[in-house]
């Protein structure tokens, strides 16, 4: 009688755990009609940027609300500007602070903090630049999947080759997703405007 007893415990603890494990999971699934979702998402190890205003810019600066990152530099002719447009008419369209909107310059050795500064409020008020030492901003970039190269030119007239997806950074401070161009503003508004009540 007590080994039925046990069985039946041993049972039903599985079941419960499986279907625990199965609920946690279903969570945490997410499914993007603009991007790719990583499932799991990705964890992103510490680093050190610095942001426009002068101040750190660290893992912990993700922690906490919705995320979405592009690289890029101020002297893109046109890819970075209209990326740049997209994001602000997202972030004007979202509820506010919802989603953080990030330009990281890959271009370090123009992009000074104050350069950023100047360029990011051209887009809107709450867009964040970051940049950094060029070996820290390469090691960030490679966590996120993402890779520039510089293009030689005459004194400071060259030009930076860089990746054009848009990164979705969740609470955790982790990847889970990536939104690639063409990029269509209604599926992307919807995408982020679906991630509010998710972790936080």
């Amino acid at each position: 009688m007590r080994k039925g007893w046990f069985a039946a415990i041993v049972v039903a603890a599985v079941v419960i755990g499986g279907a625990s494990a199965w609920w946690m999971t279903s969570r945490e699934a997410m499914v993007l009609a603009a991007g790719t979702a990583l499932t799991p998402p990705r964890a992103i190890a510490d680093f050190k940027l610095t942001d426009h205003r002068g101040d750190a810019f660290t893992q912990a600066s993700l922690r906490g609300r919705w995320n979405l990152l592009f690289t890029g530099f101020t002297h893109c002719p046109d890819l970075c500007p209209a990326t740049l447009a997209l994001l602000a008419e997202l972030d004007r369209r979202l509820p506010a602070g919802s989603v953080q909107p990030i330009f990281l310059s890959v271009d370090p050795e123009r992009d000074t903090p104050a350069v950023i500064a100047a360029y990011v409020a051209h887009f809107g008020p709450r867009l964040i630049g970051v940049t950094g030492a060029p070996q820290d901003i390469e090691r960030f970039t490679t966590q996120l999947g993402l890779a520039q190269v510089k293009n030689p030119g005459v004194g400071s007239d060259y030009t930076v080759d860089h990746s054009t997806a848009l990164v979705l950074i969740d609470p955790a401070a982790r990847i889970a997703g990536y939104f690639t161009p063409p990029h269509d503003i209604g599926l992307l508004a919807a995408d982020l405007a679906g991630l509010d009540g998710r972790k936080r």
